[in-house]
């Protein structure tokens, strides 16, 4: 009887060990893409801009303790704000029905951050939107969207954290942080990180007939792990999957304000608008310096903004290190080259522009998921 125990306990073990293997590969690939990644890095030359513009990055769609859903605190995210170098954050609570969760979240400049404050408000058939000051409405979480032909939705979420976290098997992802958090643990979500396809198919229709500003949610709470606290609240032990510290290093939203305009919430709402950001991935290296501009013999402009077809007018693309740049045009590929830092072409066509960056030298993990979605320029 005891034998018979022992080898069931005998090839549990073994199974379990078997089980991990293709974890422990997991691993191994973090290990060389972070060593890509810090390599790519290294490599970053910033192109000379031409456009006048200066590029401040952040992070938004942000909760913490307001609104329930989240235990995150104010200095939490503060500190994690500047551990990132963030030079702005959006926070966007959820509601309640006694209070205004907007009016009591962080506002201004806090340890050298400037913090917005909004809210995620639903509407009665169910869309969700981020509501910023000057009520700007985002369209957050558009793959439940009913209908985006709304006058009043400046711009639209084509991408969320959570939206993509949502399609990992939790089995997996258990695994994955248990041989990789410690090391890696932004880099984990090279594993699943996904090109939003319907989302960027959703928003390219759209911008057939309307101007949309897209955006990029971290949709942070710093809610997912397990603790053991006492009677007062204070951590005993536990695990946090996804601290507002590693979540501000997944995606950002990187802003372009003319270079005699300082960083306040009027600079920052009027460029969100106006289209003047693009996305950056990140955590697969700085996209900070990406530029994509155009101009004609009378005027020059960058992403967000119209310009006149004439004589000579010309799309610009400048990538910090050598790339992959795809450009669409009305959603569809218009040029796809690999291998470059700059890409100029002549433009004989109206039409709405738009450019994907990919790292296809970061091997094949992340190959094919984007580094940088811009926002378009509209040629007339």
């Amino acid at each position: 009887m005891r034998s018979k125990k022992f080898i069931l306990l005998v090839v549990f073990l073994v199974l379990l060990l078997l089980s991990q293997i293709p974890f422990a590969y997991r691993r191994y690939k973090l290990r060389r893409l972070n060593a890509a990644v810090q390599q790519l890095n290294s490599q970053r030359v910033v192109p000379e801009r031409h456009n006048g513009f200066v590029d401040y990055k952040g992070v938004v769609h942000v909760h913490s303790f307001l609104g329930g859903h989240s235990s995150g605190t104010f200095s939490e995210i503060i500190s994690a704000a500047q551990a990132n170098q963030l030079q702005f954050v959006v926070m966007t609570e959820h509601t309640e029905k006694d209070f205004d969760t907007a009016a009591m979240t962080l506002s201004g400049m806090h340890g050298g951050v400037l913090f917005l404050n909004g809210n995620e408000v639903s509407a009665a058939n169910g869309d969700r939107f981020l509501a910023l000051p000057r009520e700007i409405l985002i369209a957050a979480y558009p793959e439940e969207f009913k209908s985006l032909e709304i006058t009043s939705v400046e711009g639209i979420e084509i991408y969320n954290v959570f939206t993509n976290a949502k399609q990992i098997n939790p089995v997996v992802a258990f695994f994955d942080v248990l041989w990789s958090r410690r090391s890696y643990p932004e880099l984990i979500f090279a594993l699943y990180l996904q090109r939003p396809d319907e989302n960027l198919k959703k928003w390219d229709q759209a911008l057939a007939t309307s101007r949309l500003t897209a955006t990029a949610g971290n949709d942070a709470h710093a809610n997912i792990g397990v603790s053991l606290k006492d009677s007062s609240g204070k951590t005993l032990l536990g695990i946090q999957l996804d601290p507002y510290e590693t979540s501000f290093r997944l995606v950002r939203l990187h802003v372009l304000l003319e270079q005699d305009k300082p960083l306040d919430t009027p600079a920052l709402l009027d460029a969100i608008t106006a289209g003047h950001c693009f996305i950056g991935f990140d955590f697969l290296g700085d996209s900070s310096g990406f530029s994509f501009d155009a101009e004609n013999n009378e005027e020059r402009k960058t992403q967000g903004d119209e310009i006149f077809l004439k004589n000579e007018t010309r799309l610009r693309v400048q990538v910090p290190v050598s790339s992959r740049i795809v450009l669409f045009k009305d959603g569809a590929v218009f040029v796809d080259e690999s291998g470059i830092s700059a890409k100029e072409l002549a433009i004989t066509e109206r039409g709405v522009y738009r450019v994907e960056v990919y790292l296809p030298q970061l091997g094949n993990l992340v190959a094919t998921k984007p580094w940088i979605i811009s926002n378009p320029i509209y040629v007339r």
